[in-house]
């Protein structure tokens, strides 16, 4: 158990960090480039994009335990494809989240408006964290030496 713990720490730094990349990049986008829905999707595939190759490299040297027995090749694709399957998870759940906010009147002028100028915000935050609960239970599973 003490394991695991250290070794949900180390994911949470590693992830901390491509988070704040991919916050980075998605703020700069949407900042330079306006929010228009198609701009806020861009941001977010670039975001996750780049702090993905990053939390490749991380998390395989400071999180998971290689496989010798897997080739490093089928590893990356593997967590490729995971984490293709995160980003569309992120992707439709920040839209989502800018749909409810589009539906719902108290988001809109709640709190003073407080609520609706930081809806992109609150959506990728929210995304973020679902998707990391779920590329660690995957990454776990799929990637790491099992034993």
């Amino acid at each position: 158990m003490n394991k695991l713990i250290k070794q949900i720490l180390k994911f949470g730094v590693v992830g901390g960090l491509s988070f704040l990349i991919d916050f980075a990049i998605y703020t700069l986008i949407i900042l330079f480039f306006g929010n228009a829905r198609v701009t806020v999707a861009i941001a977010a595939f670039f975001g996750f994009t780049i702090s993905l190759i990053f939390n490749y490299f991380s998390s395989m040297k400071f999180v998971f335990v290689h496989d010798e027995n897997m080739d490093r090749r089928k590893e990356f694709t593997i967590f490729a494809v995971l984490s293709l399957i995160g980003l569309l998870l992120n992707e439709v759940l920040i839209l989502g989240v800018l749909a409810v906010f589009d539906n719902v009147a108290f988001l809109q002028t709640g709190f003073n408006g407080i609520l609706w100028k930081f809806k992109e915000t609150l959506g990728k935050m929210f995304a973020t964290g679902v998707v990391m609960v779920y590329n660690f239970i995957t990454r776990k599973i799929f990637i790491e030496k099992k034993g």
